[in-house]
């Protein structure tokens, strides 16, 4: 798998460039956007600039990664989309979460579940996965509407341990 480029109808899914780092900053940076993801607590710029050098170090290790997510008819940068390793809950290894993260003034409008669709297809035409999650914390609705929209199915309740927060798993039904 060495394709790190892909478009849909309205998205180009890519690698990571430095101009993405600052409005990536201020995505994470927002409460509303941060809410159910760990803790819920906003991050700071440096832990964003940190975070965006260890998603490219994991593209280098494992091929596969959180794409980049841009408007192809803007250029805008809107989040990511794509795939991690779900380390932070070891019960669901050696599987790969499939996750996304947008701006609120991107929500509502189907790129998410778009990216997501098109990180999806990307993993499962890669022999290296062979399990695929998607994980999002009790009360996030929208991201439990979008994991059911491509598919994956109620596989479990659980625990986050790194913040004691109740998650739900859903898991990509095997063929």
């Amino acid at each position: 798998m060495t394709q790190h480029y892909l478009e849909t109808e309205r998205l180009i899914l890519r690698r990571w460039r430095s101009e993405d780092v600052a409005p990536f900053a201020a995505i994470c940076a927002d409460p509303d956007v941060m809410e159910f993801i760990g803790d819920g607590s906003t991050r700071t710029a440096g832990e964003t600039v940190s975070l965006v050098a260890k998603l490219e170090r994991f593209w280098e290790a494992r091929n596969y990664g959180l794409f980049a997510i841009e408007l192809r008819e803007t250029n805008e940068f809107l989040g990511f989309a794509g795939l991690s390793d779900p380390d932070f809950m070891p019960e669901l290894l050696p599987s790969v979460e499939i996750g996304w993260r947008l701006g609120k003034a991107h929500w509502g409008k189907g790129y998410a579940t778009e990216a997501a669709t098109a990180a999806l297809a990307f993993a499962i035409e890669s022999p290296d996965i062979e399990e695929i999650v998607s994980i999002c914390q009790v009360g996030n609705g929208a991201s439990t509407s979008i994991m059911k929209k491509i598919g994956l199915e109620f596989d479990r309740r659980s625990l986050d341990p790194t913040c004691d927060r109740e998650v739900f798993v859903y898991r990509l039904p095997r063929k």
